[in-house]
């Protein structure tokens, strides 16, 4: 599975909310598996749009054919935008599918990593990060991707604010220590995504 992370800085709200909704076309779209998006919770302005195709060949296709006619409507409402693609490696909890409609909040979390340390940072992912946001009451599921450049993707979906809330106050610290991932990450960006469920398709 291919994953689209898209992230930009809106000038025109209404009319880019008004844009978003015409993504609706993609249903028709070969390989499309879903998207769904919304706003920082720390920048109003800034919008996140997460997209799932079942390949690369898929997207490139769509990418050849349709999306710019989908794209001409939200044209000038925004600025600054950042596009990632990633390949999916393993489910964060059991079970991910792209499906946002059970969900309020997205944590996404962008890790670019020392070359030499990406195999302990991707093991870790899956022996200590994963098992404890797997037990952590309202997280959903998740995804972990991996793009060029030892870059790699943590999307997880929560119940609630309050519940990601607890998860990050009681575990955080102890658990990076227990990963070295300071050893491991170079650069680590990441947000808090408030979906919309209009623009859920």
């Amino acid at each position: 599975m291919l994953v689209k992370w898209i992230r930009c800085t809106v000038v025109d709200r209404r009319g880019f909310e008004r844009g978003q909704r015409k993504w609706a076309g993609l249903l028709g779209e070969p390989g499309f598996r879903g998207q769904g998006g919304g706003w920082s919770r720390g920048r109003p302005s800034v919008a996140h749009v997460f997209a799932f195709w079942e390949s690369r060949a898929f997207y490139d296709s769509f990418m050849a054919r349709s999306h710019d006619r989908l794209a001409t409507t939200q044209a000038g409402t925004f600025k600054d935008a950042q596009v990632r693609l990633f390949d999916y490696r393993f489910d964060v909890k059991t079970g991910f599918e792209p499906r946002f409609t059970d969900s309020d909040l997205v944590r996404v979390a962008l890790c670019r990593v020392h070359e030499e340390r990406a195999e302990h940072f991707t093991l870790m992912q899956e022996k200590v990060w994963n098992p404890a946001m797997a037990g952590s009451p309202g997280m959903i599921r998740g995804m972990f991707g991996e793009a060029p450049g030892h870059e790699f993707l943590v999307l997880s979906m929560w119940r609630s604010l309050a519940e990601h809330g607890k998860y990050r106050a009681e575990r955080i610290e102890r658990l990076a220590l227990r990963a070295q991932t300071e050893a491991d990450v170079a650069a680590l960006t990441g947000d808090i995504v408030e979906l919309e469920p209009t623009w859920t398709v």
